[in-house]
């Protein structure tokens, strides 16, 4: 099921992907992506949530932020290479 979706995220990928050279990778920072995914995931549907119970049309930018970030730390967190991790935390050797 992995390689699917690697491929269908693949343009995501290649973003984080890219570079040579040493990098510094702890498994830690895979988790800590996922978890910081979710947590922008639950925020954007809140806002969603509450755009639409108040009828505030302006929510629609704050709601495609959030998912947008959501988004891509979840597809990096789950299917990104060691490196596209160590690329979202900014660490190199």
């Amino acid at each position: 099921m992995k390689q699917p979706l690697r491929k269908l995220f693949l343009p995501l990928l290649n973003v984080f992907e890219r570079g040579e050279g040493a990098f510094s990778y702890k498994e830690s920072h895979r988790t800590i992506l996922v978890i910081m995914g979710c947590i922008f995931l639950l925020l954007s549907l809140g806002i969603a949530y509450l755009g639409i119970h108040f009828s505030q049309g302006g929510a629609i930018v704050p709601f495609i932020v959030f998912f947008g970030v959501a988004a891509t730390a979840l597809v990096v967190g789950t299917l990104g290479s060691d490196r596209a991790v160590s690329k979202v935390w900014g660490t190199r050797r």
